[in-house]
């Protein structure tokens, strides 16, 4: 899997480059999902992957991911050399049911979302919170990431 650095759409300029490397970052994710299927035994696609926004502001970087119908419990995140992993399991529900399913669009299984920080952040003081379905994680930048007022003096 390869890690993109993150750009504010209004800030990024357009580029068929970049346009390539985001396709060939897809396929690549395509692809380890299906061998990751393969061998876990679960079909073509083995896991899922949950939709993430991350932001930031002069103080923090924030990551916003939806894990909807999972319990707190089911959910790991791990912060090491600039990147924070969220993986978990949502389990399928064993309710039993009578007659065929119409339609079964919900993804269940292990998945496992990396994101690289655009800045660099204090381990230390990491914060994480679950709600309604939306984990948040709040990740405070370091004192040297921070911007600095540069006073000029006159000559």
């Amino acid at each position: 899997m390869n890690i993109i650095r993150y750009q504010d759409p209004e800030l990024a300029t357009w580029s068929p480059l970049n346009r390539l490397a985001s396709l060939r970052e897809e396929m690549n994710r395509l692809l380890d999902g299906s061998l990751a299927g393969f061998t876990e035994n679960v079909g073509l696609f083995g896991g899922w992957s949950p939709s993430v926004d991350v932001f930031q502001d002069k103080e923090n970087v924030y990551i916003k991911a939806e894990l909807p119908g999972m319990k707190k419990e089911e959910i790991e995140i791990t912060f090491q050399d600039g990147i924070l992993t969220v993986a978990g399991e949502r389990k399928q529900e064993s309710e039993v049911r009578e007659g065929e399913s119409f339609r079964s669009e919900r993804s269940f299984g292990k998945f496992h979302r990396s994101v690289s920080m655009p800045t660099k952040v204090d381990a230390e003081r990491i914060k994480a919170s679950y709600k309604d379905g939306i984990l948040t994680v709040e990740l405070p930048k370091s004192q040297e990431a921070k911007a600095k007022q540069i006073e000029v003096s006159v000559s």
